[in-house]
């Protein structure tokens, strides 16, 4: 029988093939990263995207698991400018600047030094096809309010404000005999007081060299040239049906108040939060009532930090007060004077009670 299974198979016949095993995978660990919803914990996740707000959703229960997301789809064509000749600007340059007049959207012929004749010629025939001085006029006049508004550290939206106000100047061709220099000044003072950081008319006159009886005038006029404007906005708008808004609406600006100026004194002296509330509820009672009534705010303010960072134990002098204040020491010294008589009426007991203050810090008048 043993040999029998060694003799060759027979013709014909068809062999068995052999099995050949095959060596077993090794286990590896799944390092793929997945995104699941850390409330849901559903796997796979069910998440949307959603470019339009940009954020990563998940769908089952709206848990918001990531923002800012990158739109990878393909930008959507428009075949709105063979309809309309050519004057659709969607999804073309930069966006409009409110500032400016025209369409700005322009094309500029560059001109170099390794330039041709040709490409100079160009250059000169484009600039002189496109030369607008009522735009450059106000470019010049955008780009000074911009340094002097940078000069004094100045936020960005008093700038801001201060160009749509000589632009409105501008385009309505008031004021031919004022000099740009006095309607960048009171465009500048104007626009502080509606940012509710007001300037005093001697520092606008330190920063633009404009005179403070120059200032004032001018700051009049504009008054009354705005709330013309803004009188005669309004009531073409009512005559159309429209609604007002009331954000639109110019507001008449108010006289520049103590309470106002303490804060950024005593910000430039390096006061604490503490010591400048106490100073403007001190200058809030004394501004109208009490011997300082009717006198500058200036002074007021300069006597007020001057009560206060004693009272908190930051004594600052008069002469450093001064600095910051633009009066002189004298004058803090005298309005201090009239004020320590009726320290009790102005000086609240509570600010006592944690034991930091204490009226024995008073200096005497």
């Amino acid at each position: 029988m043993a040999a029998a299974s060694n003799l060759a198979p027979s013709p014909g016949a068809i062999s068995e093939p052999a099995t050949v095993s095959k060596p077993q995978d090794m286990w590896r660990e799944n390092l793929n990263m997945q995104l699941i919803c850390r409330e849901c914990k559903e796997f796979p996740p069910n998440l949307v995207e959603e470019f339009s707000s940009g954020d990563m959703v998940c769908e089952t229960c709206g848990l918001v698991l990531g923002d800012r997301i990158v739109d990878t789809r393909s930008e959507w064509r428009t075949f709105s400018n063979d309809d309309q000749g050519n004057d659709d600007p969607s999804r073309v340059g930069d966006g409009a600047n409110p500032l400016l007049n025209g369409s700005q959207l322009q094309t500029t012929i560059s001109f170099g030094d390794g330039s041709n004749s040709r490409s100079r010629d160009l250059h000169r025939a484009q600039n002189k096809s496109t030369h607008d001085k009522s735009t450059k006029g106000l470019l010049a006049a955008y780009k000074e309010i911009g340094a002097l508004c940078d000069a004094m550290h100045i936020p960005k939206n008093v700038s801001d404000t201060a160009k749509h106000l000589f632009k409105m100047v501008n385009d309505a061709g008031a004021f031919r005999g004022k000099s740009q220099d006095t309607i960048i000044a009171g465009c500048i003072f104007i626009a502080c007081r509606q940012c509710k950081v007001p300037r005093t008319f001697r520092e606008i006159f330190a920063l633009t060299k404009v005179s403070k009886a120059e200032i004032g005038r001018i700051f009049k006029s504009l008054e009354k040239f705005f709330a013309a404007q803004n009188k005669e906005k309004m009531d073409s708008v009512v005559q159309a049906g429209g609604i007002v808004n009331p954000e639109d609406n110019y507001t008449t600006t108010r006289t520049t108040t103590a309470k106002e100026l303490c804060i950024r004194f005593c910000s430039q002296l390096g006061l604490n939060n503490r010591c400048t509330m106490m100073s403007q509820e001190l200058a809030g009672k004394m501004d109208g009532i009490g011997s300082l009534a009717g006198r500058s705010p200036l002074s007021i303010a300069g006597a007020c930090i001057y009560m206060a960072s004693h009272l908190m134990g930051q004594s600052k002098s008069a002469k450093d007060i001064s600095a910051v204040a633009g009066v002189s020491d004298g004058t803090i010294r005298h309005a201090y004077k009239l004020i320590y008589p009726d320290r009790e009426k102005f000086i609240d007991p509570k600010w006592f009670q944690d034991g930091k203050s204490n009226m024995s810090k008073l200096p005497p008048a």
